[in-house]
């Protein structure tokens, strides 16, 4: 298999992109997960924390410029994920700089449901996330022989938020491969490690399923801000201070959630 890619990065989550054209076989099962694992390898392949695959959908609004394609991800361990919104930045802006459509906003379909990202003046993406829903609640959870409070959220994937009160003393490679894994969830869950700063500020950092440890999540971040809201440490909205930089999301009671920041090209390629 060759094919040309090209290397994106939404505040330090990186991952390859396939381009417009190029043929990339969807429909061989393990051997699709051994492919994407090798492609995401950080010594012997591109290395990425996923693969993604954009597909333009047929035209639905009638002036010949497309506004509808489909997104997906595959984590760096070769599983499909349903959503992931550092990815849903750099596809906005991957599909404006290849001609795929002239509009600034985008319909992207997931696994999970559509998104809408809109490429703004700044550069910056703003992307329309939809509704949180329900997952399990406020769950307790045992690690290295410490004892966690997590608020759970989906954002068309699972995320389990547990607020600390010093995340530099957070084990978070040690903690986050345990809690993943955790029986309580069906299945496995990203782990946000989060501290409260003031009303409109929040330290995160995320063990991501299927990944590992990352310097950001854009999803995460979300699901971050529905936390510190259910438990009153936050208002409408909050920046969201991740290893790789920081994401502006905001969620009014009832409505959808819109996270903001950047992402950019790193270079292209052919692999292989």
């Amino acid at each position: 298999m060759s094919f040309n890619f090209s290397k994106w990065t939404g505040l330090g989550n990186d991952f390859v992109l396939i381009e417009p054209g190029e043929f990339f076989d969807l429909t061989s099962g393990e051997a699709l997960e051994n492919k994407v694992i090798e492609i995401c390898d950080r010594r012997f392949g591109i290395g990425a924390d996923g693969v993604v695959i954009v597909t333009p959908l047929p035209q639905r609004n009638g002036t010949g410029n497309n506004i509808d394609f489909e997104m997906r991800i595959f984590n760096a361990d070769g599983s499909e994920a349903a959503m992931c919104g550092n990815a849903t930045r750099c596809v906005a802006k991957f599909i404006q700089s290849r001609g795929l459509s002239q509009e600034n906003t985008f319909f992207l379909h997931t696994k999970s449901g559509l998104v809408k990202p809109t490429i703004l003046s700044d550069g910056n993406v703003c992307v329309n996330m939809g509704l949180p829903r329900s997952f399990l609640g406020t769950i307790k959870l045992t690690a290295d022989t410490f004892d966690f409070t997590g608020e759970t959220v989906s954002m068309g994937n699972p995320h389990t938020v547990i607020f600390v009160d010093d995340i530099k003393k957070i084990e978070l490679e040690k903690w986050g491969a345990i809690l993943e894994v955790n029986r309580i969830f069906p299945d496995r869950s990203n782990i946000e490690f989060a501290q409260v700063i003031n009303r409109n500020t929040i330290c995160m950092r995320v063990w991501e399923r299927g990944c590992g440890v990352t310097m950001a999540c854009g999803t995460g971040s979300c699901a971050t801000l529905v936390a510190a809201q259910r438990t009153g440490r936050v208002g409408v909205e909050a920046d969201i201070i991740l290893d790789g930089g920081t994401l502006h999301i905001k969620h009014e009671e009832g409505g959808s959630i819109f996270m903001t920041g950047p992402a950019k090209e790193c270079f292209k390629g052919t692999y292989e």
